[in-house]
């Protein structure tokens, strides 16, 4: 979940704190975090997860691999990516957002089951969580924007890459951001946004956004190649905040659009998310292990 510039906490990013957060801070983050799982059902959410899946599908190699998710929250990818054969642990600091997670995994089959591994623990101990595994795809969907140092984050997750491994990032497009303040007529709050990253929600919880461009050059200092890049909620940003799932052939027209727009310049440019695919290089020299452009 996350701020979209304008007060209010939708469907889009997880929430997730640090462990250096004030007890009125970690108050404020569990009502926030309760008001995300209300939305998890509505359109931006169910468009934007379908629109990922889809997305990552299309870079996974035909073999089972290593996933980690980091901030995994109730595990709608690490879910999908189960059911598909490969084996997936995730990481998330929210007890509440793990047994959410655990519940909807004991519903699977027993084969799907045993592909998943949760672990309880913070961002920032990424390292000591998960003993220092090397994985094929690191996840980081709508966590960033609430680290006090994403960068160290990014580090962390660098490291737990594969030689040739893939990381998917999904954070809040700080290019938008203006536009879509704009366009509610929020007008003070869109001039400063022209100006900054960060912004702060109607609880009072302070989040940033993040430039492509920014990110893109974070990255390459980690050695990691950004391979690709998609806008992920273009039209249903500001059409649909808070409407709920269509029926089924609506909901296919909607997804389709935004998958087309969500490649395409202008329109990615100005979406509210960005899912980023950024490949960690070969120091060995192997290749890629076989994960697809």
């Amino acid at each position: 979940m996350s701020p979209d510039g304008t007060g209010l906490i939708n469907s889009h990013d997880r929430l997730t704190g640090s462990a250096g957060e004030s007890g009125a801070d970690a108050t404020k983050f569990a009502e926030a975090e309760n008001q995300w799982r209300e939305r998890l059902h509505r359109l931006p959410n169910a468009v934007r997860q379908e629109l990922v899946a889809r997305q990552l599908r299309s870079h996974l190699p035909d073999r089972p691999i290593r996933v980690l998710d980091v901030g995994c929250g109730q595990g709608t990818q690490a879910l999908r990516l189960a059911e598909l054969g490969h084996h997936v642990t995730g990481l998330d600091h929210s007890p509440t957002m793990l047994a959410d997670f655990a519940q909807a995994l004991a519903a699977k089959p027993p084969q799907v089951q045993a592909r998943v591994r949760l672990v309880h623990g913070e961002v920032e101990q990424l390292d000591i969580r998960v003993t220092r595994e090397s994985f094929d795809l690191v996840l980081c969907h709508g966590v960033l924007m609430y680290l006090a140092d994403p960068a160290q984050a990014l580090e962390a997750m660098a490291r737990a890459l594969a030689p040739g491994a893939m990381l998917s990032l999904l954070v809040r497009n700080a290019d938008a951001v203006a536009l879509h303040l704009g366009l509610r007529s929020e007008w003070d709050a869109a001039l400063a946004a022209l100006n900054t990253t960060r912004y702060v929600n109607r609880l009072g919880i302070e989040a940033r956004a993040h430039r492509l461009r920014d990110l893109s050059s974070d990255l390459a200092r980690l050695d990691l190649n950004l391979r690709h890049w998609y806008g992920v909620v273009t039209f249903a940003e500001f059409a649909a905040m808070e409407a709920p799932v269509p029926a089924k052939a609506e909901f296919s027209q909607i997804v389709a659009c935004e998958e087309q727009v969500g490649r395409r310049d202008p329109y990615r440019r100005i979406a509210a998310l960005l899912h980023l695919i950024a490949c960690r290089n070969d120091v060995a020299g192997g290749g890629r292990r076989g994960l697809r452009d």
